[in-house]
């Protein structure tokens, strides 16, 4: 088994250990830990929210206080304290949904989206963006004034044009890389900090 390998059943065991749908839950847990994005009472929205790991750990962290929104094309069963939307960010059903769920603009949107991989590199590196430029959309709308974002991407060619307009929007981008990432995949973290 390699290092990679064994890094990741660690997470795996560790998020069945402690709870957690998802081994994903330990790349927020870590992000958050680094950059302290999620605060109690925070309105958090996280698009491509199942299995519901990042929904936990944000619930965790805002407390009953705060708000925790999640929306998925796939549905999922219910988290205690959380709001589940099923559907798609593109569809005005669904923003509607979400609108009439917000009395106020929202701390904190999380994206860990991303497409079904089709073992096209180029095609599911410009999926993943476009993905990702929809929820930057949505924030651009829901998200208050010095809020934050965290958005997953794929490392690849569009990349860097869209740090350049998360720029324009956000005071700081910071790109990372949590430990509970398998080291060989392409993704990365955005963590966008201060919405203008």
């Amino acid at each position: 088994m390699k290092l990679d390998d064994s890094r990741r059943d660690q997470f795996r065991k560790l998020a069945k250990y402690q709870g957690y749908r998802s081994r994903s839950a330990f790349k927020l847990k870590q992000i958050n830990q680094t950059h302290h994005i999620l605060k109690k009472g925070n309105i958090v929205v996280d698009v491509g929210c199942a299995p519901g790991g990042w929904i936990q750990v944000a619930y965790e962290e805002v407390g009953e206080k705060g708000k925790v929104i999640g929306i998925d094309l796939k549905k999922m069963e219910s988290i205690y304290g959380t709001i589940l939307i099923h559907g798609s960010i593109e569809d005005e059903k669904v923003i509607a949904e979400l609108n009439q769920l917000l009395d106020k603009t929202v701390d904190v949107i999380l994206s860990d989206i991303a497409p079904n991989v089709s073992g096209n590199w180029e095609l599911d590196h410009a999926r993943q963006i476009s993905l990702t430029e929809s929820v930057f959309d949505l924030a651009k709308k829901i998200l208050k004034r010095n809020g934050t974002a965290i958005f997953k991407v794929f490392q690849g060619d569009m990349l860097n044009d869209l740090i350049i307009r998360l720029k324009e929007s956000f005071e700081r981008v910071i790109i990372t890389k949590p430990i509970a990432s398998r080291q060989e995949s392409s993704e990365l973290y955005l963590v966008c900090i201060n919405f203008r």
